[in-house]
């Protein structure tokens, strides 16, 4: 089996388990939040949604990395730029999210999680551009 068809394969479960989680997640806050769910069960579905997350990423941005590297992109084009710089907005917005959610309010973890989400997307859109 082909390694870099095997690589590209685990890059884009990663990248669609998160942004597919990001989407799921957000639809099922509104839902427990419109059903009355306390803090604790959206803090437990965020909790796990974060393990999953991070793991995914984790899974991304090597394979990624190796697929730039067996295709031969140079590293100096412009679109890996776009996505990369993308990547790493989601990176550093997710971060931030995950250390500050505990003493943030509903309307800047929200607003936050929206950033993400659409950040989320652009690599998706970079991806598509390579």
């Amino acid at each position: 089996m082909d390694p870099l068809l095997v690589t590209r394969w685990f890059h884009l479960l990663a990248a669609a388990t998160w942004t597919g989680g990001l989407v799921v997640l957000a639809a099922s806050v509104v839902v427990l939040r419109r059903a009355g769910a306390d803090r604790a069960l959206l803090q437990a579905v965020a909790r796990g949604f974060a393990k999953l997350s991070w793991t995914a990423m984790a899974i991304a941005i090597p394979t990624g990395i190796l697929q730039v590297v067996w295709m031969q992109l140079p590293w100096s084009y412009g679109r890996l730029h776009t996505k990369l710089g993308a990547v790493a907005l989601v990176v550093v917005l997710a971060a931030v999210h995950q250390v500050t959610a505990r003493r943030s309010s509903p309307r800047a973890r929200g607003m936050l999680q929206a950033a993400i989400l659409v950040a989320s997307l652009g690599v998706f859109a970079a991806a598509v551009a390579l």
